[in-house]
């Protein structure tokens, strides 16, 4: 039998960590538990931050950690790219309402929608995410 294993958070590589904590923030209106700017003599961008469900709603914790060689990725993937290896899945009860909320926070709607059901949006960094009913 395999040990319990829980998944408690999930991390986010990123060039700017503070400033998509404070986005995702705001789009699910959880609150940037932790926040941490540049070590000395290290860039302002630099750092680490956090954002955890509120204790009425279930989700894992998320982390935004500074990322030195961050490279946007590209949706759709294309040869030669950066792929977006992971992306957020963020349920929704109404998709038009969502998408409006999610640029009114900062994000864009991706060119390429691969199903009706479904958005794909760009976080401020370029990272996809997708609004889904």
């Amino acid at each position: 039998m395999p040990p319990r294993l829980q998944l408690t958070a999930v991390t986010v590589g990123t060039s700017q960590p503070r400033t998509l904590a404070r986005f995702y923030a705001r789009l699910l209106g959880w609150p940037v538990t932790q926040e941490h700017g540049p070590n000395p003599g290290e860039p302002e961008e630099t750092g680490w931050a956090q954002i955890r469900p509120p204790t009425d709603v279930a989700g894992p914790t998320v982390s935004f950690e500074y990322e030195h060689c961050h490279a946007r990725p590209v949706w759709p993937s294309r040869p030669g790219t950066q792929n977006a290896s992971q992306h957020l899945d963020i349920q929704v009860g109404d998709l038009p309402t969502a998408v409006e909320w999610a640029v009114a926070c900062g994000a864009v709607e991706a060119g390429f929608q691969p199903q009706d059901d479904v958005r794909v949006m760009l976080d401020p960094d370029g990272h996809p995410f997708c609004l889904y009913l």
